[in-house]
């Protein structure tokens, strides 16, 4: 696997495919778009354009005003880019979707990368399908390590939708849903993902998630219970670490079950500061 995520890394594995400029000479009617939302993703942009652009037909990056070198290096390895301001991640997605060139897209991030078996499966499934899309599984690499358990495996995301019978639902933005008009499909083949490279980066994103989801439990009528605050932790930090096996990921596996009991908390008091706010 060691080489597997090496090559994927590598910034010189970069086809060379599109020899027209990008914005000239499509298809209107290409199979599949790949798309990238970025902001100052520079470090990422170029192996992760690399593992798709030998099978996809079109490159688009949809970009929200980044100050680095993205656009310039995706549009060096054939990609179109586009600008938009992020407002929330569904609607910049579903502006992504009315950009696409082809009938099918595909979304991946920039952290992540496509093997070529993915591509194969995609390619194949797409053939014939009569689906209104495809969710696909993600190996997430975490401080440097794959981890395949405490909740993190196999992380399936819809990721292949064909345009015209999936969207995004705006209302949902954090851990977006995909509203689907048809069949959905399951592939096998996973995603590589390195997520998070620091603990102060992990840390960010959950205070996110975890602030997103206590105003969504207010808005529901939720209550934060004295009872609650030692015992969803408690619960979270069983489930990740007994329940989906977290302890056999190791160190890893403890820290990440212990990271996200305190983040059940953390949830707990959010929403108990809401509550009391309101009284």
């Amino acid at each position: 696997m060691t080489r597997t995520l090496g090559l994927l890394r590598s910034r010189d594995c970069v086809n060379t495919r599109f020899d027209a400029p990008p914005d000239v000479g499509y298809n209107a009617f290409m199979s599949l778009t790949a798309i990238i939302l970025t902001h100052n993703e520079q470090k990422h942009i170029r192996p992760c354009i690399a593992s798709v652009r030998a099978w996809a037909d079109e490159v688009l990056v949809l970009d929200d005003h980044s100050t680095d070198q993205t656009g310039v290096w995706a549009r060096e390895l054939g990609a179109r880019v586009e600008q938009r301001t992020l407002d929330n991640f569904p609607n910049q997605r579903n502006h992504a979707l009315a950009l696409a060139r082809g009938e099918w897209v595909f979304f991946i991030d920039a952290d992540e990368r496509a093997t070529p078996a993915l591509g194969a499966e995609i390619q194949s499934a797409l053939r014939h399908s009569t689906s209104a899309g495809y969710w696909i599984p993600r190996r997430n690499i975490i401080w440097g390590k794959e981890i395949r358990h405490a909740g993190w495996s196999p992380d399936y995301q819809p990721r292949v939708l064909r345009k015209g019978l999936a969207h995004f639902d705006p209302t949902r933005e954090v851990h977006e849903l995909v509203i689907w008009q048809g069949k959905v499909g399951y592939l096998r083949e996973p995603l590589i993902h390195y997520n998070y490279e620091t603990l102060a980066q992990f840390c960010a994103k959950q205070i996110k998630y975890t602030r997103y989801e206590a105003q969504v439990w207010f808005a529901e009528g939720k209550h934060a219970r004295w009872r609650g605050a030692l015992g969803q932790p408690v619960r979270e930090f069983w489930r990740r670490y007994i329940s989906l096996q977290g302890w056999r990921d190791g160190g890893h596996g403890l820290g990440l079950s212990v990271l996200m009991a305190y983040y059940a908390f953390v949830r707990w008091r959010m929403l108990r500061d809401l509550e009391t706010h309101r009284a």
